[in-house]
């Protein structure tokens, strides 16, 4: 019955360029990402509280499962407050966890561990996804060689080396994962969804992947046919694998796990029933990469959860435990985002959960719970959203998918307390009031066509770099006030804004690490002036340590410029702001962002900058929930090289919460679209005194909160 299909692996005798055309047909089809894709798709209500239960388990192990206890299993999770965890039926190393036809049962198993999870659980009202690795399985890659990925000089890892090995989704090894997905859907009707992990293919030339290229018009040789075919390769991998999923059950949730949901990709989410965020502070991430994420997901009518970790570090620690404060922070992150959480553990190879572990989810969760009445059903009230370049461009910095555009434009609007959506180009423009176009998005005929639209509705946008600029670099494809004369010559170069939106402490020019594009203002208010370097370092000519100092008389050009609809930098100031995070350049920024945006601005207090702010809308209850955060965040640890060792990888400095610190005095000031009638915080019950002010803005004098406070907003 779930005997492996092969027809989607067969080729039709098409001649070669019928074969290319057909190909690619597909591959366009398989790269829309217009958000057309989600629509239609139900929507699934996911519990406030998951544990993501890690279970990789080498065959090394002796007594897997053997401390398991339904009553200890069951006092931990309920103690703690669980409400949703998800538990292995196939791990990383390839073993099963309960008998299987097709794969293989852990060799120290010696009973069926997940019904034994499962069905404790039900007892007691816990629901219980079901997790499959999908890209990495070693017993398979040690058994078949032949379904390894191989980068194109025929290699799959080095032998030696200890860690997982990538297997290729093209091989015949997607037949064997999809027996399994159906397997265990068939053997657990009652799992609240199917999670698969590892989801993605490298550039693989294995011998599958070879000949389908060649079969397909494409060339192994080129690395842009190589990704092509990979893509292509992920694409018949998600309708596979999420028809095995619901093979048994069409209504079964599912969730591809590939560490990173990248902005404009919306076309695979019709195989999604739900998102979870994997944002580990601790593990790489760091504590402003969530709201990035977020602000993106929460746009996408799925539902969704944050993923974080117990750990210090990552995932495969045992005995790692953060502190008790840092996952309150992160569980009361994810809720001011609109989202549900789920924190990631790794159960002993024995079955028996860990006491503290538990003791420090409870601490979090027991928050979460006493606020889920005011985080439930919730959308987004952000009146700035940024339009993703990473969307735009197709591209994206690394691994966790980062634009550094992206992220410093996000940085610098937590810090300045502006809450933000991110969108693609394919979103509606006019859900949100202003639009930032961080540094480096062309805009092509159709873009121009929106944004002049959004603009004349009403909207305000903000731009910088080369951002708002043609394709082929020639001018602006939108009219700024400014004239443009090319790309500066210097890196760097300096500013001196105008006193308006100048920072305190600045009289002088400031250094500006990347190149400005050469404006002069001809309508508008001009940002500032640039000064020119006496000469870019080189070996001919040098000074000092690093740069030359700043020209005595300025260029003649302008650090930007602002109109009634329009403020542009002319430096990349996000991407600088994210390479070197200078308080001078936030305050620039900022200060001529709320120049720019006067009375309309949607909020403004007195937070710190690690405060963080967002404002959320439950339509049903008529109101809205301004969630006020602040911990203070610390670099800590990293391995020194004197102390390495084969046996333990090595790590950089993690950023660590451990202090919640009170916050006195905070002050909020807010603009709705709705006119308030009644403030109270929340969940201590208290109602709050308030004063309109004209334009229909409200101030606020919320007091002291340590961590986390929700002001309702009655409309």
């Amino acid at each position: 019955m779930l005997a492996a299909i092969n027809q989607e692996n067969m080729v039709s005798e098409l001649s070669a360029a019928e074969q290319q055309a057909a190909v690619k047909n597909r591959l366009r089809e398989q790269a829309d990402f217009s958000d057309k894709a989600v629509k239609g798709i139900k929507m699934e209500k996911l519990r406030f509280r998951q544990i993501h239960l890690d279970f990789h388990t080498s065959e090394h192990i002796p007594g897997v499962g053997l401390k398991f206890d339904k009553k200890q299993w069951q006092d931990k999770l309920l103690e703690a407050r669980v409400n949703s965890i998800t538990c292995f039926s196939l791990c990383h190393h390839g073993w099963s966890y309960h008998p299987t036809r097709f794969g293989r049962m852990h060799p120290h198993l010696n009973f069926n561990l997940l019904r034994a999870q499962m069905d404790a659980c039900k007892e007691i009202d816990i629901n219980v996804p079901v997790y499959l690795s999908a890209g990495l399985n070693y017993t398979a890659w040690h058994d078949h060689p032949e379904w390894h990925e191989l980068d194109a000089a025929g290699r799959s890892g080095n032998p030696l080396e200890a860690g997982l090995r990538k297997i290729c989704l093209n091989s015949p090894y997607l037949d064997y994962l999809c027996n399994l997905i159906g397997e265990a859907a068939e053997m657990f009707p009652e799992a609240d969804g199917i999670f698969m992990d590892i989801v993605g293919q490298g550039q693989c030339c294995c011998k599958w992947c070879m000949a389908d290229m060649f079969k397909e018009g494409l060339n192994p040789e080129s690395e842009a046919d190589r990704i092509a075919f990979a893509r292509q390769t992920v694409m018949k991998y998600y309708s596979r694998a999420t028809e095995a999923a619901r093979l048994h059950d069409p209504a079964m949730r599912i969730f591809h796990n590939s560490g990173h949901i990248q902005c404009g990709k919306t076309g695979i989410l019709k195989y999604f029933s739900h998102l979870e965020l994997e944002s580990l502070p601790t593990g790489g991430w760091g504590y402003d990469h969530y709201p990035l994420s977020a602000a993106y997901a929460r746009k996408l009518n799925l539902d969704f959860l944050g993923m974080t970790g117990k750990f210090h570090t990552t995932w495969g620690e045992f005995g790692g435990l953060k502190h008790p404060n840092a996952l309150r922070y992160e569980c009361a992150t994810m809720l001011a985002h609109g989202s549900k959480c789920s924190i990631g553990d790794q159960l002993h190879p024995n079955g028996k959960l860990d006491y503290s572990t538990y003791q420090i989810i409870g601490d979090a969760y027991r928050e979460v719970e006493a606020k889920e009445p005011w985080c439930d059903d919730v959308t987004s009230a952000a009146a700035v959203a940024i339009l993703s370049s990473t969307a735009v461009n197709g591209r994206s910095g690394r691994g966790t998918g980062e634009s550094y555009s992206e992220t410093g434009a996000s940085r610098l609007l937590l810090e300045g307390h502006i809450h933000f959506d991110m969108i693609d180009q394919n979103m509606d423009f006019n859900a949100c009031q202003t639009l930032v176009l961080p540094d480096d998005i062309p805009v092509n005929p159709e873009l121009q066509v929106k944004l002049e639209a959004f603009l004349s509705n009403g909207g305000k946008l903000i731009m910088s770099g080369a951002s708002g600029m043609k394709p082929d670099g020639a001018g602006f494809a939108i009219d700024i006030g400014a004239t443009h004369h090319g790309l500066s010559p210097f890196q760097p170069d300096y500013v001196l804004p105008s006193p308006e939106i100048r920072p305190d402490f600045v009289k002088t020019p400031v250094v500006m690490y990347h190149p400005s594009q050469r404006i002069k203002v001809t309508g508008g208010y001009s940002l500032g002036q640039i000064f020119d370097p006496y000469f870019n370092r080189t070996y001919q000519h040098f000074c000092s340590h690093q740069h030359a100092p700043c020209q005595e008389q300025a260029s003649g050009f302008d650090a930007g410029v602002m109109t009634g609809s329009i403020l542009y930098f002319a430096h990349p100031v996000f991407t600088i702001y994210r390479a070197y995070g200078a308080v001078v350049y936030k305050e620039y920024i900022l200060n001529a962002i709320s120049r720019f945006l006067g009375e309309k601005i949607q909020l403004r207090t007195n937070l710190p900058s690690q405060g963080r702010v967002t404002l959320m809308e439950q339509p049903s209850q008529k109101r809205y929930i301004l969630h006020l955060l602040h911990a203070n965040t610390i670099l800590r640890g990293g391995s020194m090289e004197h102390y390495s060792s084969p046996y333990i990888r090595p790590t950089k400095p993690l950023e660590v919460v451990e202090e919640l610190n009170p916050v006195h005095d905070v002050k909020v000031d807010i603009k709705t679209a709705r006119p308030i009638r009644r403030v109270a915080l929340e969940p201590q019950g208290r109602e709050l005194p308030f004063e309109t002010l004209p334009g229909g803005r409200i101030t606020i004098d919320v007091g002291s909160f340590t961590c986390h406070q929700m002001v309702v907003l009655y409309y």
